[in-house]
């Protein structure tokens, strides 16, 4: 009897004397929380390193068994919020403040790694054979291989979990040992008791119309203005009802001054032995657009326009992917690549660059630095 109590003593230490899990145990274990989980919702930030500056967003991660995903992102710089939906009728990346929505032919997200998805996370631990694990005093950290087709410079990923394998952070790192990408989860609820009505697309068209609605309700005790024929005209200098008027324009489909494209914004990054060959603006009823020609080795042209709010829901088909760049998802096809930023709408298209270069050339564009006025 003494002898078997000691053999369980020993195969006791053995368990836990380097840690409660080994590697294999680990990725069991989270596996398992997230394939019995039906729905969860996650919340946090997620923060994207472009090597000059840091974007921060404000994330929300819905996802019902077996195909439903919603994933909302708010720029914590400029309030720019998209949503990435995914239900039975397809998948979509909804712009609420321009009252658009791209619909992708894709089977994202199983294409690509996904950081802020747990699933997209535990086929990421086991399609990599030689998933690496350190034990802090406080976690147990995950180190895989990760699969960004649209993004080769990430390579790997860190995924950490508290004692009892509860995930609180990813960071997925470059070559070089960067953090480009981190995401740090406040919520995870692995029992939200969703349903399918949670991810209706018309239910976010909805929340936005409302919202408008509330913003242009006045208040009850502003002064009415102008009822009747007989009624003063508004009080202030001209120039100041003019000011006023152009206010009230900000977020409306109307045609004013602030409509108009007031800077040319040039790429930082232009692939070798290609150069600028043509620069066209083009007057439109309510903006202009620059048209950039871009010739040599690499050909390809970007249009500039102001970001147009729609009178009503406007759904874009495109055959590709979402893309994630650093201050807004982009729709990205074969050939061309457009998405919103800074009020601005960019639409890149060319036969001659790859993906990863369609990026770079996208990603410079972000830096307002090289400008070029209209005026």
């Amino acid at each position: 009897m003494k002898k078997y109590w000691i053999l369980g003593i020993v195969s006791l230490l053995l368990l836990t004397g380097c840690g409660k899990y080994t590697v294999d145990n680990a990725v069991k274990d989270f596996s398992n929380k997230v394939n019995n989980s039906k729905s969860y919702k996650l919340s946090g930030t997620m923060e994207i390193n472009s090597g000059e500056e840091t974007f921060t967003y404000s994330l929300e991660s819905y996802f019902l068994k077996d195909d439903y995903y919603k994933v909302i992102l708010v720029n914590q710089t400029n309030n720019h919020e998209q949503i990435i939906l995914k239900n039975e009728e397809g998948l979509y990346v909804v712009t609420p403040s321009l009252n658009k929505s791209f619909k992708f032919d894709s089977v994202w997200p199983d294409n690509s790694s996904q950081a802020y998805l747990l699933g997209s996370l535990v086929k990421d631990l086991k399609n990599d054979a030689k998933v690496e694990m350190e034990e802090t005093d406080k976690n147990y950290i995950l180190k895989s291989k990760v699969d960004y087709p649209n993004n080769e410079e990430l390579t790997y990923q860190k995924l950490y979990f508290d004692k009892d394998m509860n995930i609180n952070k990813v960071e997925v790192y470059n070559g070089d040992n960067t953090v480009k990408i981190k995401v740090n989860f406040n919520e995870v609820n692995l029992k939200a008791k969703l349903d399918e009505e949670d991810f209706a697309l018309e239910d976010l068209i909805d929340e936005n119309l409302n919202k408008e609605s509330n913003e242009a309700t006045p208040k009850e005790n502003e002064e009415t203005k102008c009822e009747g024929e007989n009624c003063k005209e508004s009080t202030g200098t001209e120039e100041q009802n003019k000011d006023a008027e152009n206010q009230e324009c900000v977020g409306k489909d109307c045609t004013s001054e602030s409509s108009a494209l007031d800077d040319i914004i040039y790429p930082l990054y232009i692939p070798a032995n290609t150069y600028l060959s043509d620069s066209e603006t083009v007057a439109g009823e309510d903006s202009n657009r620059v048209i950039l020609t871009f010739s040599g080795e690499k050909n390809f042209v970007i249009v500039e326009e102001v970001s147009k709010v729609n009178n009503e829901f406007e759904v874009i088909p495109v055959y590709g992917d979402p893309l994630m760049l650093y201050e807004s998802i982009g729709a990205l096809s074969s050939n061309s690549l457009s998405w919103d930023a800074n009020n601005i709408n960019y639409y890149l298209v060319s036969s001659d660059l790859s993906t990863s270069e369609m990026v770079n050339v996208a990603t410079s564009l972000g830096n307002s630095t090289l400008v070029s006025s209209l005026k």
